[in-house]
């Protein structure tokens, strides 16, 4: 209940901050542009909250009832008369330059965003994981191709790679392209070796979320956790357990994290656990009975030991200085853009799962996982939903800001507006459009829901 609760809050900032940017963006244009703005909301509905600023214009400033979308009302002479105070300063009576600026400005100010969060974590600094091969299944597509456990992956085609993320994004690339994921890898020694993992026309199926690295055959290598220290009155030192020992099970289950420790031992108190251990080489075993910790009338288990993963010269912090940061900002938001839409058009063409439309469910589930993860990643996912969000309302669809610009080029080639009906015609269009798109969207959520 925490959890959805924790989801539902942060999907409800996300959508807020990134909607209140986008229709500034449109707002702001706007008025520099003569337009007279008679209503900025964030959310849809009846106003919860209302201003009226001041000046000749007394534009309206709401927060409405459904926290999902927002708008802003411009004086419009097609839906009523204007008075002749304000002629020329209704939308469709500004120069269709205007007009398309004023629509555009919604998704750029989005990209704007997107920079804007990525200047923040480079200038704050983002841990980084160099992307490295751990297990590989034997006969997959990764054994065939030759990957082995501790290669390094340097680049993917001709794109240097150095952490998981633009390790994967290049590698969805190429393979959503041709089916051939074409890798540069660097053993231990440092020797390098290119080979090509080919998975043909499988290559749909291994977009689908969660399916790319078991489909591959292999998995990110994960820095094996140690323990830090123990305490000289705990369970697992008087087992002789020492700082040093690497943990690699607990009861059978396998310890791949540093969370998975708390995981196995919090919920069995004063019960005996297996634990498995490496030290020197060689694989121990000892039986402890864990001990048990009340805090605020919560009993929970307790080994007595700090955990940390080593990582080695694997992970760092990448980070700039404040100006140098605002290419690499500008560059991240543009490779993200690039990547966006090309994912976009091979989901029509079917070069890539449709199971990867996230509706409002999944993302207030990742808005909820990267909001408790910390600031950071909060920052990196609000930026990646900004561009989503960019990039999306510049499909030409007619509901969208997109379908507005195009009918604004029809009237100026034409040299008058789109007949209504045409309008209406691609009005209806857009709507089913969306609604389709919803619907995908939905499924997914409900089939990620029931597994």
């Amino acid at each position: 209940m925490g959890n959805a609760v924790s989801s539902l809050l942060a999907f409800i900032v996300a959508i807020s901050v990134l909607v209140a940017v986008h229709e500034y963006g449109h707002y702001i244009i706007g008025r520099w542009s003569g337009m007279k703005v008679l209503r900025f909301s964030i959310g849809f509905g009846k106003p919860i909250w209302k201003h009226v600023g001041a000046g000749e214009d007394r534009t309206e400033y709401c927060i409405s009832a459904i926290p999902l979308g927002g708008y802003v009302r411009f004086l419009d002479s097609r839906e009523g008369a204007v008075d002749p105070q304000d002629k020329g300063r209704a939308f469709d009576q500004r120069p269709i330059p205007a007009r398309i600026a004023v629509l555009l400005a919604g998704p750029f100010f989005n990209f704007l965003f997107a920079i804007f969060a990525y200047w923040m974590l480079f200038v704050y600094g983002v841990p980084t994981v160099k992307p490295a091969i751990g297990e590989v299944e034997p006969g997959s597509y990764a054994a065939e191709a030759g990957l082995e456990s501790g290669d390094r992956i340097v680049a993917v085609g001709d794109t240097a790679t150095a952490d998981w993320e633009s390790a994967l994004v290049a590698m969805l690339d190429r393979m959503t392209d041709d089916g051939r994921v074409p890798l540069r890898l660097e053993d231990a020694n440092g020797s390098q070796r290119s080979v090509i993992i080919d998975v043909g026309n499988d290559k749909t199926r291994l977009t689908e979320p969660g399916l790319l690295f078991d489909g591959l055959g292999f998995h990110p290598w994960q820095a094996p956790v140690m323990i830090a220290d123990t305490q000289s009155d705990g369970r697992a030192a008087a087992a002789g357990l020492m700082a040093g020992d690497r943990l690699i099970s607990i009861d059978g289950e396998k310890i791949q994290y540093a969370s998975d420790v708390s995981a196995a031992v919090a919920p069995r108190p004063e019960e005996s656990l297996r634990i498995e251990y490496e030290r020197n080489g060689r694989i121990f075993t000892k039986d402890i009975v864990v001990a048990a910790d009340v805090q605020n009338g919560e009993t929970r288990g307790l080994l007595g030991v700090t955990v940390s993963a080593d990582w080695g010269d694997l992970a760092y912090m990448r980070k700039y200085g404040v100006i140098e940061s605002i290419s690499h900002a500008t560059a991240r938001m543009w490779s993200s853009t690039l990547f966006t839409v090309r994912m976009l058009g091979r989901m029509v063409t079917g070069d890539v799962s449709i199971k990867n439309i996230s509706g409002p469910i999944n993302i207030a589930q990742f808005a909820g996982a990267s909001a408790q993860a910390g600031v950071s990643n909060f920052l990196g996912f609000l930026a990646i939903v900004s561009i989503s969000l960019g990039v999306l309302n510049l499909l030409p669809v007619p509901v969208l800001d997109g379908g507005q610009i195009v009918y604004q080029l029809v009237e100026w080639v034409k040299g008058s507006p789109m007949s209504e009906r045409a309008q209406l015609f691609g009005q209806q269009i857009g709507i089913f459009a969306l609604l389709l798109l919803m619907s995908f969207a939905f499924y997914n959520d409900i089939a990620n829901m029931i597994g």
